[in-house]
This record gives C-alpha cells, sequence and structure tokens, in this order.
C-alpha cells in the first residue's frame, strides 16, 4: 500500500489554514453533499465507509453516531483533541496545518447526528494551535459555514475552544467532558454513555479530530470507496506518525492494513546508525511491546489485537538494540504514575507501586521477587478500573516484563543497572 496525501494533504498543499486555502482545493463541497442528504442516510454512508475511531478506541464512527438519540434542546459535538500519549504527534498537525478539513468534518457529524454545538477540547500545552484554531472558527464564521441557517440549510451549529489543563486522563472520553464542564477530570462510570448524557447531561458526540477529518474524503469519494483503501471491516486510510530510533520519522499516511516491518525500514529508512532492531512499541506507549520477529503484521485494528497488542493512536516507537529495556519499563511506569488520576485505588496504588519497583531495580535495592510482584501488580489492575488507564500501564509494563525477563534478572543480579 502506497503512501497517499489525503489527510495529509497540506505536505503537498500549501495556504490550507485560511479559508481561501480550503475552498480552492474543493473545500466545504463535501458539506453540501452532506446537507443534501437526510441525516439517516448520512450515518449509514459513514457506517459503509467502515471507519472505526482514530483516537485509539477503533469504534466506528458511523454507528456512534446513530446512538444519540431524538431530543430537543441543546447536542453537542465534543472533539478529543488532547493528544496526550507519549509517541503520539499527528492531531496537532491536523489541527494547525488543515483546520478547515477538521471544521468541514465537524459540520457533517453535526447534521448527521442533529448536533448544536461543537466544543474542541484542545491539550493545555497547545495554546498556540488553540489560538489558531479560534481564527479559523472565526473565518468559518465570516464565511457563513458557522452561525445560523448555514449555506441555507437550517443547520444551526457553532464551535468553541476549550483548553484543558494538561492531564493526560482527560483523553479518555468521559473524563474530557468532567474537565469541560469545568470538574477535575476524572473519568464517569458508564452508563449513562455520552450519546445519552454527556456534555451537561445532554446527547453528546466525542470524536477524534484525524475521525472528523476523514468526512470530507468519505463524503467526497462515498463510504464503500473510502472503505476499499483500507481493509474489510477497517477502512479508509489513516495518519501514521513513526519516531525513536528510525532514520526518518515523521508522519505517513497509508491505508489501513500498512505492514509494520515495511513501514519501518522502507518508509522509515531502518533504525539510526544501521543497529539492529531490539523492539517496537505499535501504537502509542499504552500499547504492547512487539519483538522484531513479531511485526511483520497489518497495521490494523485486529491486526495488532491478532499479534498480542493494539494499534492505539497508530504512532509506533522503534527501539535499537543497546537500549534498556528496563528503563524503558521505569519510564513508562513513571509517566502513568504521575498522570493517574487517583480515582480508582488499583490504579493510584498500582501505578505507583510499579513506578518505584522499577526504580529499586535499576538503582540496584531490588530483588528477582520484585520481577514477580511487578507482574501480580499488573494483573491486580487490569480490568479493575473504572476506565482503560490502568489497562494503558498494566499491558505495556507486562509485555516488557515477560519478553526482556532476563534484563530484569541481569540488573537485579548485578546490583543495578548503572553496573551493567
Amino acid at each position: 500500500m502506497g503512501a497517499t496525501r489525503h489527510l495529509l494533504r497540506w505536505q503537498v498543499s500549501k495556504g490550507l489554514g485560511t479559508l481561501e486555502g480550503h475552498l480552492a482545493t474543493g473545500g466545504f463541497n463535501a458539506l453540501k453533499r452532506a446537507l443534501a442528504m437526510a441525516p439517516d442516510a448520512l450515518t449509514k454512508e459513514v457506517e459503509k465507509a467502515h471507519l472505526r475511531g482514530r483516537g485509539g478506541a477503533g469504534f466506528p464512527a458511523g454507528v456512534k453516531w446513530g446512538f444519540v438519540p431524538d431530543s430537543d434542546g441543546p447536542r453537542y459535538l465534543v472533539v478529543n483533541a488532547d493528544e496526550g500519549e507519549p509517541g503520539t504527534f499527528k492531531d496537532r498537525y491536523l489541527l494547525s496545518e488543515d483546520p478547515f478539513q477538521l471544521i468541514e468534518g465537524s459540520l457533517v457529524a453535526a447534521w448527521a447526528a442533529k448536533l448544536t454545538r461543537g466544543i474542541v477540547y484542545l491539550r493545555g500545552e497547545f495554546k498556540a494551535i488553540a489560538r489558531e484554531f479560534e481564527g479559523a472558527l472565526e473565518q468559518a464564521r465570516r464565511g457563513g459555514y458557522l452561525g445560523h441557517n448555514i449555506l441555507g440549510s437550517g443547520l444551526d451549529f457553532d464551535m468553541e475552544v476549550c483548553l484543558g489543563a494538561g492531564a493526560y486522563i482527560c483523553g479518555e472520553e468521559t473524563a474530557l467532558l468532567e474537565s469541560v464542564e469545568g470538574r477535575p477530570g476524572r473519568p464517569r462510570l458508564k452508563p449513562p454513555f455520552p450519546a445519552v448524557a454527556g456534555a451537561f447531561a445532554r446527547p453528546t458526540v466525542v470524536n477524534n479530530v484525524e475521525t472528523l477529518s476523514a468526512m470530507p474524503l468519505i463524503l467526497g469519494m462515498g463510504g464503500d470507496a473510502f472503505h476499499a483503501l483500507g481493509v474489510e471491516g477497517d477502512g479508509g486510510v489513516k495518519v501514521f506518525g513513526l519516531s525513536g530510533h528510525v532514520k526518518r520519522p515523521g508522519l505517513y499516511e497509508f491505508g489501513m492494513g500498512k505492514n509494520l516491518r515495511q513501514f519501518i525500514y522502507e518508509e522509515g529508512g531502518g533504525i539510526l546508525g544501521d543497529l539492529e532492531l531490539k523492539a517496537v512499541i505499535p501504537g502509542g506507549s499504552s500499547t504492547a511491546v512487539l519483538l522484531p520477529d513479531e511485526i511483520d503484521i497489518p497495521m490494523s485494528f485486529d491486526g495488532l489485537l491478532a499479534a498480542g497488542s493494539m494499534l492505539g493512536t497508530a504512532c509506533p516507537i522503534v527501539i535499537a538494540e543497546g537500549t534498556s529495556m528496563v528503563e524503558v519499563a521505569s519510564r513508562i511506569a513513571n509517566f502513568y504514575a504521575h498522570e493517574s488520576c487517583g480515582q480508582c485505588t488499583p490504579c493510584r496504588e498500582g501505578c505507583g507501586w510499579l513506578a518505584r519497583t522499577l526504580q529499586q531495580i535499576i538503582s540496584g535495592a531490588g530483588n528477582q521477587e520484585d520481577i514477580e510482584l511487578m507482574l501480580s501488580l499488573c494483573d491486580g489492575i487490569v480490568h479493575r478500573t473504572i476506565c482503560p488507564f490502568g489497562e494503558a500501564v498494566a499491558l505495556p509494563i507486562a509485555a516488557i516484563v515477560k519478553k526482556f525477563r532476563h534484563e530484569f534478572e541481569e540488573a537485579i543480579a548485578g546490583g543495578g543497572h548503572d553496573n551493567l
């Protein structure tokens, strides 16, 4: 599957940060097609595309829209731009380089699910991007693409920016909604689900930036054609990020199902310094590590699941030989111990315990029993928390300990990592 430039069209087209630039490349034609369709028919068209949520959960976007019940009063679209997953850097470029693609996609979602207000929730560190995006929203208002009776269709829809406070947990949709409402970002028990009672207890659709940015493409070519760009049941093109010990890091776009090994060695140019590959974290730090003989696989939601990991945000982190996996595990555990919201005891206590145990091993104060202790801690976290944050730390740490157990044993026997 060769590279494409649909979602990453800003890499080859200039001026997309302005309304004029967007219109010059056919901007809002997809919206006009959408507005000519009945909302239910539009939702069905997106369902045919088999677009699975690009934030990492992989839930079909069109199906999610269909869960929103009919009701009077405000109905919200919340755009999840809280890109805090370590190793992930795609949404910020879609926001800053091609904002009107996201605005147009949001309008498509608004028409399909009969939504009245959009809230773009940006990661707290994205202050400059927030200012730029607010400028794009104002251009869209002046152009008649946001506000009252858009393009004479009867659609009333506007958007605003909400800047978070830098909490990773707010990438989880219900914690994000808590933050939008002015409370600490702590996940909610479900049900009720956001589609029924989301922002301000009103029906709400929560979609990732990339998910919505794909809507103009789907409406431009049709749901079936978009589906055909990917693999069965997992349609379309996807933005993939590549980082770590690789010669050509950056953002790439392929149809779903791109071979991971080919991605690293052909598009990515191989390993820095021509070292041997040691491991790959395939979709951000919350996904289980893969060994070199495990990466000849399709990058799709089902393909990574079959390999014992997850696609996540589709941003692989490449790790070369010579890197301590004990240090990698410690860095991951420290991050999650810091970012836990503290609401659930298994996560709050388990994350901190993992981080302290790994630090003891590195400093020379560990013992061989600590290895089984860490695996037991991971087992005690998984499926015992309100949200998937627990799995985000437990699954990658457990995979590293199991696949690189000898490194932990050697670090302990040698009196700490520094003595190896």
